[in-house]
């Protein structure tokens, strides 16, 4: 059934296996796991830096994991993303370098945290973003650490949709967040170049089938709540999302802000490989607020 493929692709788990470690990389690390609020085990691990400085990261959705994004085992559609491995692990490795504690974890229904039902785009990851913040301020060597946020895709959207959770309110060490590449789900699907009737095949099998229904679920409504200064990060040439509405969740931040315009091959995951080799404008926007 084409709507039940269309649905698979688009928020089924298990496409995200976590292919690398930390001490590939000559990293001093922890694995860890912790709880969210609605009781979802979270898989990560902490590499060791300063305790007064912290780092969140958060992947992209469906086919990613802490560790990045593979090609092996993907089909045509997910191989359309990049022809090669991203291994996130080298921007924590550059961000180690420079001093900092990294946090980084599957959200849940990727990698090796637990499964629990479908992919939802950031609606109820954000449990998960709330969750990490929870997990390394309850830690004593960190807790008096400020913490930002390196929110990647639906990682931002999940950050997006947790600012507007009054739980947010409480991580006052909470100092800033990059933000790569915020996407809506609608926005995706539109670009995907599929006919509509496929689109909406896939749509009305996730609604019915899964009970799952992401076409009102944008986080837009909670850019507004973001409290802290925000990098975003966007690729001028990404063909799967709409270059206004990134341009409307710039705009609509009411904190000190910076637009970060990149001129880059035209696919949705050159931003996320383009992140592991270009450290200057991450750690220059860190280094101010953390």
């Amino acid at each position: 059934m084409i709507g039940k493929l269309i649905s698979d692709m688009m928020i089924k788990p298990g496409k995200s296996p976590v292919f690398e470690t930390p001490d590939q990389y000559n990293l001093v690390y922890e694995d860890v796991t912790f709880k969210t609020e609605d009781g979802i085990a979270l898989s990560g691990w902490l590499v060791k830096g300063n305790s007064e400085k912290v780092i969140i990261q958060s992947h992209f959705g469906v086919q990613c994991s802490r560790s990045g994004f593979t090609v092996k085992g993907k089909g045509m559609m997910e191989k359309s993303l990049w022809n090669k491995d991203i291994p996130f692990l080298k921007q924590v490795k550059y961000l180690n370098d420079a001093g900092y504690s990294v946090l980084l974890y599957d959200m849940r229904n990727h990698g090796n945290s637990e499964q629990c039902g479908w992919i939802t785009w950031g609606k109820e990851e954000r449990k998960d973003i709330i969750a990490a913040l929870n997990y390394i301020t309850k830690r004593e060597e960190y807790k008096d650490a400020n913490i930002g946020l390196l929110s990647i895709c639906m990682g931002q959207g999940a950050s997006t949709f947790a600012f507007g959770l009054e739980d947010m309110k409480q991580f006052r060490n909470l100092k800033t967040m990059i933000s790569v590449q915020p996407l809506t789900y609608d926005y995706f699907v539109a670009n995907m170049g599929l006919p509509m009737f496929i689109v909406n095949a896939g749509t009305k099998y996730s609604i019915n089938k899964r009970n799952i229904d992401l076409t009102g679920d944008s986080f837009l409504p909670y850019v507004k709540d973001i409290s802290v200064p925000t990098l975003v990060i966007q690729n001028s040439n990404d063909p799967m999302t709409d270059l206004n509405m990134v341009k409307q969740y710039y705009d609509n931040l009411n904190v000190e802000k910076e637009m970060l315009w990149l001129d880059l091959d035209k696919k949705r995951a050159a931003a996320y490989a383009w992140l592991g080799d270009n450290s200057k404008p991450i750690l220059d926007w860190y280094s101010k607020y953390l």
